[in-house]
C-alpha cells in the first residue's frame, strides 16, 4: 500500500485550518457563540419526525411504514460508525456485509446492491453501473458529515423510482447553523475517533457562519486511516485490510424571504487502495475458507456531487422544490494475477440530475407530485499488461459498455388524506420509462465489439393505511401493499467483469424489469416511559434477474449472464423497543428474522430451480441496558449490549460456491458483549469509550470478505465551539 501521509497530511491540515480560524471568527465583534443543533443528551429515541417515507415531516407514530432515524450524535458519539453502511449495524432487520473494511453494503429486507436505494440530500447516489450483490459505493459518503439517516423499510418506488425494494436510505448532510441574536453567527467543531483493533484515526473539522436571517454557510474536512484489521483470537491481523480515505463538504443557504431559499452544495469523497483480500493470497483459511489467487485486487474511487436547489412556500400553504445536480463517480480497479500480468480497469459515470417535486393542501387531503430526469454518460475501459508491465491489450469495453448512455425519468403523484379522527390513508402511483444506449459492448456470442439499445416503461402504485387509536396519537397501527420495480441497468445488460468467486459476468440483451409487491402490518408505540413498533412483511418476486452459468470457461473463469428467472418472496418479522424501568435507567432490544426463496440456475441447465435467496440475514438479536445520568449541564451514560446471530446454513446455490466468503455448510453463529460510556461537558465537550467485541471473538457478518474486528477499544472526542 502507498505510504497514507500526503492523503492524510492534506485533509488533516484542511481540518485543523478550519479549527484554527474558527475561534478568531467567534471573537468577532458582534458575534454570537453558536448553539449546537445536537440535543445534549447523547440518546436520540425514536422522536422527531421522518421525512423520506412520506416526502414531508411527520412524527413516526404518523408514518404508515417501518422506520429508523438515527441522529449526527449517535452516528459520531454512540455507534463511532466509520462509515455509512457500519452506522446501520444495531438497525433491525439490516444485515451490512463488507467485502472488505472500506465497502459495507446494508442488506434491507433481504436486498443490497440495486435492490436497494441511497440518497445523499434527496439525490440519487445509484446509478446505471451498479452491480448485482453487494457493492462498496456506499462508503463514499462521509458518515462525519451526516447531520441525520433516515431508513425507509421496504419498497418505496412511487416516490423514489427503481431500485428502493429492500428499502430506502436518506443521508441529509451537515450544513449551516442558526441561532437566535442579533449580527452574524459563528462556530464549528473538531472530531476525533481513534480504534485499536481497526488500527483506525478519523479526523473532522467544520466551521459555519450564518446571518440571523438572511444567509449562512458551512465547510467540513475529514481524514480517515485504517490499518490492518486485527481479527479474533484465532485469526489474528488480517494483512492489507488497510485503507485511506478522506472528505470534504460545503453548503451555503440564501434566504430570499423567510419562506424562500436557494441551496449550494458540494461534496468530495476519495477512497485508496480498498482491497478485496478474499480474492487474494492473503484470504484466510478460517473455518474451511479458501484463498484466491491474486496478489492484489484493490479499489480507488472518487466521488463528486455539487446541486443547487430551490425552495419555496405560499401563503396558502403549497411547497415546491426544484433541484439541479451533477453527481460525478470514478472507479479504479486493480488487479495482479499469480503470474503477475495485471489488468487495470476504471469506470466514470457523470449523472446530470434534475428533481422538481411540490406538495399542496386541498379539502381531500395533501397532495405530494414531482418529476424527475437523470442521465448518466459512461466511459469504461480495460488494459491488461504483462509481468514486466508492458501493455498487451485493450479491452473492447470495462466492467460496463464503452461510449454509453442511460436515460431514467419518471412522474409522481401521492395524496395523503384523513379519514375521520383516527384514520389515514395514502394512495400514489408513479410511471417511469428507462431507455439504455450501451455504446460499445463485448458480443457475448462473437467476442467482438457491437452496440444496443433499449427502452422499458413502467407503472407501479402504493396504498397505505394508518390507525391512530388515541387522541395523543401516541399509538399507531398500519398495513400497507406497495409495488416495487428494478429496471434493468447497464450493470445487468453489458457487465463484463469479475462476479462471485471464481465467476466472469457477460452481456445479454433481452432483460425486462423485476417487480415486486410487499404486504406489511406494523404498529408503533411512543409513550413517555417505553416505546416500540413491530412489523410483518411479505414480498412477493416476479421476473427476478439472476446470474445463470453458461457452461463456458472465459480466461479460468466460468462465464455467467443474467436471465429473468422467475418467481420468489422474502418474508420477516422485526421487533424493537425500549423500556425505563427507573428513570434513567432503560432496557432495550431488537430481534429480526427472515427467510427467502427464488428461481435460480445451479448449472448451465434452462430449467429453474427454487432455492434459499442469497445472504439472507440469520436471526439476530440485540438485547441492551443503558443508563443515563440526566444533567442537563453535563449528561453522561453508559450501556452494555450485545449482539447475538445465528447460524445461517440455508445458502443459494452461489452461496454454497462461494467458499471465499462463506465458510462450508454455513456462516457460524456468533454473539459479542459491548460495553460504552460517554459524558457530555455544557454541550462543547463529548467524550465517549467503548470495548467492543470484549471476549475477543471471532466471526464475521454472512457474506462478507473478512472477519470483523476483535477485542476493539475506541476513543471518540469532540468539541464544538
Amino acid at each position: 500500500m502507498n505510504s497514507p501521509l500526503p492523503r492524510w497530511a492534506t485533509c488533516a491540515s484542511a481540518s485543523l485550518l478550519l479549527a484554527a480560524i474558527s475561534p478568531a471568527l467567534a471573537q468577532q465583534p458582534g458575534a454570537a457563540p453558536l448553539d449546537s443543533q445536537s440535543s445534549t443528551n447523547f440518546h436520540d429515541p425514536l422522536g422527531d419526525v421522518i421525512i423520506t417515507a412520506t416526502g414531508i415531516p411527520k412524527p413516526p407514530t404518523q408514518v404508515p411504514y417501518t422506520v429508523d432515524k438515527l441522529s449526527n450524535a449517535r452516528l459520531r458519539q454512540e455507534e463511532m460508525a466509520a462509515s455509512v453502511p457500519e452506522a446501520l449495524l444495531r438497525v433491525p432487520g439490516v444485515q451490512v456485509q463488507q467485502t472488505a473494511h472500506g465497502q459495507g453494503s446494508p442488506f434491507i429486507r433481504g436486498f443490497t446492491g440495486f435492490r436497494t436505494l441511497m440518497l445523499v440530500d434527496g439525490i440519487r447516489l445509484n446509478n446505471s453501473t451498479f452491480r448485482e450483490g453487494p457493492n462498496q459505493y456506499w462508503s463514499t459518503v462521509d458518515v462525519l458529515a451526516v447531520e441525520r439517516l433516515e431508513v425507509i423499510k421496504g419498497p418505496s418506488s412511487v416516490l423514489y423510482g427503481t431500485d428502493a425494494i429492500g428499502g430506502a436510505v436518506n443521508a441529509f448532510m451537515r450544513g449551516p447553523r442558526y441561532g437566535f441574536g442579533d449580527g452574524p453567527l459563528w462556530g464549528g467543531s473538531t472530531y476525533y475517533r481513534f480504534g485499536s483493533a481497526e488500527r483506525a484515526h478519523l479526523g473532522r473539522g467544520e466551521f459555519s457562519g450564518a446571518d440571523a436571517e438572511n444567509w449562512g454557510f458551512s465547510l467540513g474536512a475529514s481524514a480517515k486511516s485504517f490499518g490492518d484489521v486485527q481479527g479474533g483470537q484465532e485469526v489474528g491481523r488480517q494483512p492489507h485490510t488497510g485503507f485511506d480515505q478522506w472528505d470534504f463538504d460545503s453548503k451555503a443557504e440564501y434566504f430570499f424571504t423567510p419562506k424562500t431559499k436557494l441551496t449550494l452544495a458540494y461534496q468530495h469523497t476519495e477512497q485508496d487502495e480498498v482491497e478485496r483480500t478474499h480474492r487474494t493470497i492473503y484470504g484466510l483459511t478460517w473455518r474451511g475458507l479458501t484463498r484466491g489467487t491474486d496478489l492484489q485486487h484493490s479499489f480507488d474511487q472518487e466521488r463528486d456531487l455539487v446541486y443547487a436547489r430551490l425552495s419555496a412556500e405560499t401563503e396558502r400553504g403549497d411547497q415546491f422544490q426544484g433541484t439541479l445536480s451533477w453527481h460525478d463517480q470514478y472507479e479504479y480497479q486493480f488487479v495482479e494475477r499469480a503470474n503477475r500480468t495485471t489488468q487495470k480497469n476504471e469506470t466514470d459515470v457523470g449523472t446530470l440530475g434534475i428533481h422538481l417535486r411540490g406538495d399542496s393542501p386541498s379539502p381531500v387531503g395533501l397532495w405530494s407530485y414531482g418529476a424527475e430526469y437523470y442521465r448518466d454518460a459512461v466511459d469504461s475501459s480495460q488494459r491488461n499488461f504483462d509481468a514486466a508491465g508492458a501493455l498487451t491489450s485493450v479491452g473492447i469495453q470495462g466492467p460496463v459498455a464503452d461510449d454509453s448512455a442511460y436515460d431514467l425519468a419518471g412522474v409522481y403523484v401521492q395524496n395523503d388524506t384523513p379519514l375521520g379522527e383516527q384514520f389515514s390513508l395514502i394512495l400514489g402511483s408513479r410511471y417511469s420509462y428507462a431507455r439504455a444506449d450501451a455504446g460499445r459492448v463485448r458480443d457475448p456470442i462473437t467476442a467482438g465489439p457491437a452496440s444496443y439499445e433499449q427502452d422499458w416503461q413502467t407503472v407501479v402504485g402504493n396504498a397505505r393505511l394508518l390507525w391512530n387509536p388515541d387522541e395523543a396519537k401516541e399509538y399507531a397501527v398500519f398495513t400497507g401493499a406497495a409495488q416495487g420495480y428494478r429496471t434493468p441497468n447497464l450493470s445487468d445488460i453489458s457487465r463484463f467483469d469479475i462476479a462471485r468467486s471464481g465467476e466472469l459476468e457477460t452481456a445479454v440483451f433481452d432483460l425486462e424489469p423485476e417487480k415486486f409487491l410487499t404486504l406489511e402490518i406494523g404498529s408503533r408505540v411512543a409513550k413517555k416511559r417505553w416505546s416500540a413498533q413491530a412489523s410483518y412483511y411479505h414480498t412477493f418476486i416476479e421476473d427476478l434477474i439472476v446470474r445463470a452459468p453458461t457452461g463456458a470457461i472465459i480466461g479460468g473463469l466460468a462465464e455467467v449472464t443474467k436471465r429473468n428467472a422467475g418467481e420468489g418472496f422474502v418474508q420477516g418479522v422485526e421487533v424493537s423497543g425500549e423500556f425505563s424501568i427507573v428513570e434513567g435507567l432503560t432496557l432495550y432490544g431488537s430481534i429480526a428474522w427472515q427467510e427467502g426463496e427464488a428461481d435460480g440456475f445451479p448449472t448451465s441447465a434452462a430449467t429453474a430451480v427454487r432455492g434459499p435467496m442469497s445472504r439472507m440475514h440469520p436471526l439476530t438479536a440485540i438485547p441492551g441496558l443503558r443508563w443515563d445520568y440526566l444533567n442537563p449541564r453535563a449528561p453522561i451514560f453508559a450501556e452494555v449490549f450485545g449482539v447475538i446471530a445465528a447460524e445461517q446454513d440455508r445458502l443459494s446455490f452461489d452461496d454454497a460456491r462461494d467458499t471465499q466468503r462463506i465458510p462450508p455448510g454455513g456462516t457460524p453463529a456468533y454473539a459479542t458483549l459491548n460495553f460504552r460510556a460517554g459524558y457530555d461537558w455544557r454541550g462543547r465537550l463529548k467524550l465517549v469509550a467503548a470495548l467492543e467485541n470484549a471476549l475477543n471473538e471471532d466471526y464475521r457478518i454472512h457474506g462478507s470478505g473478512y472477519n470483523q474486528p476483535g477485542r476493539n477499544f475506541k476513543i471518540s472526542c469532540e468539541y464544538r465551539f
